[in-house]
């Protein structure tokens, strides 16, 4: 019978392992014991943790045992583990690539009470075995960890020899790359490419340099290098990504062509290069053709956009991450973005990055102690107390950064702020301070019914507001916040080195204000501010878009600040609606319309329509009656409307005789009318700022 493919991938696995002697001797002593036992697989990434899970499998099943890979998903399903719980000699296979399956608490409460007492489970993880498990005496005997390193001599050359080769050319790839498998993994794909020698290389970036010009080179045709270039300009490549990036209608095929790459990771959002291939590439095209690299830049900046012009909150988290990736090369910005690029370049890996593993929940009252110790250590006893004031206002929101099942490793708290306190409000020196700033015409401006966010606390249990995982979780978080929901109308953070981040503050458009400064238990704090009433969030991110793409992005000024705007009650603001509606058939009928100051007018005009408010205000009214004559309840209003201001018939007995109604009916149509306009350009005003 002709061999199944899934056998030939499996076969084929089998064949090309290499190495790893002791670390099968181990395994196999296992297999032959009555007990079971829990081999926690662990080490950097790109050193074969999968490859020698997979090969575990193939022994285990050799060895007549049943083996099982579950889905992180289904370690919390009751069903499936009681399906397991009755399997003799059963190998449960786990590669810890989600943050599920890396919870401690999920393997030794939930897995292991449901299996057999003869089961074997292999864990493979970047992490070294939690702590409790190496300490706590229950696990002695049961956890048998297994460190992974880079080849030996030997076993490098073994991997190179299965695929193809010659020994003599072994030497200096073994040498160069200190035996690391992905760095011979990328030779053996030279080589499999070229069917030619190496070349002679002295370490392991240069290693990685070598190889990818002697891919660029064999690759099968243009549209694929053009692949490869474009994968190496983002985070995370996906196939529609990558359409738009190459400006072509359909690139499945490239798309598994670059899966299949060895130096491409393909993770659960997409595809990743090896860093070290990514900064080869970029070095290599920003050399040769820089108009192309930038062009892809912004091509991948606006395919991020349409997920937030859009308003597509499944996907604005995820890309808002891949969008500031894009920034990684400022000066300004590249310390807080430089968790993204996971470490020095010798130790770059194919897995998820570290940050990728934290969350971001609701504080608990639980974690108040944690996050007390924190503050405590970081800006001292003063500044700790107020946090626990401040935990009982509902000014205040607490986020927690932690990993899965582990301590808090960060935390922010923003205090919303009007123009009065709150009537239990903490006496603390930094709300003191923003709410002067802000009602001081000159400073913030803030006015009635309007709120500013104060970002009150931001850091890392261990970096506090240094450049870290945490700190660029939470960056991301607020700002994802501003994009998505209603803003407030200014964001106030504030840095206890402020000096050190004023550079990065101004290329993000958050601008200094000394006023807002406070001190707490002797320690200052300077404050940045953003205004999202003079750019708003979708101007904002345009901002960025330009200044990523721009040769210098100092020469991207922020918009100008608009015309003072007017914040209108209801009923004033209905009035102008009719005011407005009456101006619209004549030619200049808008030019003193009372919502030329509102806010739905001041904070829309710019570009489409260059500054004029009286065509902001006119596109805006008929899109809102757009919205009627779409919608079938709202069709009868919308024609009284249509025959009165829109395209008037000149006078409301004409209008009715023209819809074929008597006065009466018409009139109540038109009211109705009035009324539903008004409201979806109230709803619209309410939403800026």
């Amino acid at each position: 019978m002709a061999e199944r493919l899934a056998d030939r991938l499996v076969n084929g696995r089998d064949r090309g392992f290499v190495g790893r002697r002791t670390e099968n001797a181990v395994f196999a002593e296992l297999l032959g014991r009555p007990a079971g036992a829990v081999v926690h697989i662990h080490g950097p990434g790109g050193v074969g943790k999968s490859t020698l899970l997979h090969h575990f499998a193939r022994q285990g099943a050799a060895a007549g045992r049943t083996t099982a890979w579950p889905l992180p998903r289904e370690l919390g399903d009751d069903g499936y583990l009681a399906s397991l719980a009755g399997t003799p000699a059963l190998l449960l296979l786990l590669d810890a690539a989600d943050p599920v399956v890396e919870d401690p608490a999920i393997i030794s409460e939930h897995l292991l009470p449901a299996l057999r007492p003869d089961a074997l489970v292999v864990l493979a993880s970047r992490a070294e075995p939690p702590l409790e498990w190496r300490t706590d005496p229950a696990w002695h005997g049961l956890l048998h960890p297994v460190r992974l390193g880079h080849f030996d001599r030997t076993e490098s050359g073994e991997l190179l020899r299965r695929h193809g080769v010659p020994d003599r050319n072994h030497g200096p790839v073994v040498e160069a790359t200190g035996g690391h498998p992905l760095a011979l993994a990328l030779a053996a794909d030279l080589w499999r490419q070229t069917g030619s020698g190496l070349l002679r290389l002295t370490d392991s970036p240069s290693v990685v340099h070598g190889l990818l010009a002697r891919l660029l080179e064999t690759v099968p045709s243009a549209a694929h290098r053009g692949a490869l270039e474009a994968c190496a300009q983002v985070l995370v490549t996906t196939e529609p990504l990558l359409a738009e990036l190459l400006d072509v209608p359909d690139a499945r095929d490239l798309f598994d062509w670059l899966r299949g790459l060895s130096a491409v990771h393909c993770g659960s959002r997409g595809l990743s290069p090896h860093d070290l291939v990514r900064r080869a590439l970029d070095a290599e095209l920003r050399w040769r053709d820089p108009d192309r690299r930038a062009a892809l830049n912004k091509r991948a900046a606006a395919y991020y956009q349409q997920f937030f012009d859009r308003g597509d909150t499944t996907r604005q988290r995820s890309v808002l991450t891949d969008f500031a990736f894009l920034h990684r090369e400022n000066q300004s910005v590249a310390a807080l973005l430089a968790p993204l690029l996971d470490g020095t370049a010798a130790r770059r890996s194919l897995q998820p990055l570290g940050w990728e593993r934290l969350t971001v929940l609701p504080a608990a009252e639980r974690d108040l102690p944690a996050l007390y110790t924190m503050t405590r250590r970081h800006e001292g006893g003063p500044s700790a107390d107020l946090l626990t004031a401040w935990s009982t206002d509902p000014a205040a929101t607490t986020s927690v950064v932690r990993e899965p099942g582990g301590p808090p490793a960060g935390y922010s708290t923003t205090l919303t702020l009007g123009r009065e306190a709150g009537p239990a409000e903490p006496a603390d020196p930094a709300a003191t301070a923003a709410r002067a700033w802000l009602l001081d015409g000159s400073g913030g401006d803030l006015r009635e019914g309007e709120k500013a966010l104060l970002v009150r606390y931001w850091m890392s249990a261990e970096h506090y507001q240094d450049a870290s995982e945490v700190q660029l979780l939470i960056t991301l978080r607020l700002t994802h916040d501003y994009l998505v929901h209603r803003p407030p109308a200014l964001t106030l953070l504030p840095f206890a080195d402020p000096q050190r981040w004023e550079e990065a503050c101004a290329y993000v458009d958050f601008t200094r204000a000394p006023a807002a400064d406070f001190t707490v238990g002797g320690r200052h704090f300077g404050v940045f501010v953003h205004d999202w009433r003079r750019t708003p969030p979708l101007s904002w991110l345009n901002l960025l878009s330009t200044r990523q793409s721009a040769a210098d992005p100092w020469s991207v000024t922020a918009p100008p600040p608009p015309q003072a705007t007017r914040l209108l009650s209801h009923e004033e603001f209905a009035a102008g609606v009719r005011q407005a509606l009456r101006g619209l058939g004549r030619a200049d009928g808008l030019a003193r319309a009372d919502l030329l100051r509102s806010r739905l007018v001041v904070t829309r005009t710019a570009g489409d329509d260059g500054g004029n408010t009286a065509a902001t205000l006119r596109r805006v009214i008929l899109g809102a009656a757009a919205q009627l004559e779409a919608s079938p309840l709202d069709r009868r209003a919308y024609r009284a409307l249509h025959h009165t201001y829109l395209q008037p018939a000149g006078s409301q007995q004409r209008a009715a005789d023209l819809l074929g109604l008597p006065m009466s009916t018409y009139r109540r149509h038109l009211a109705a009318g009035l009324e539903r306009l008004t409201e979806l350009l109230w709803r619209q005003e309410s939403e800026v700022g």
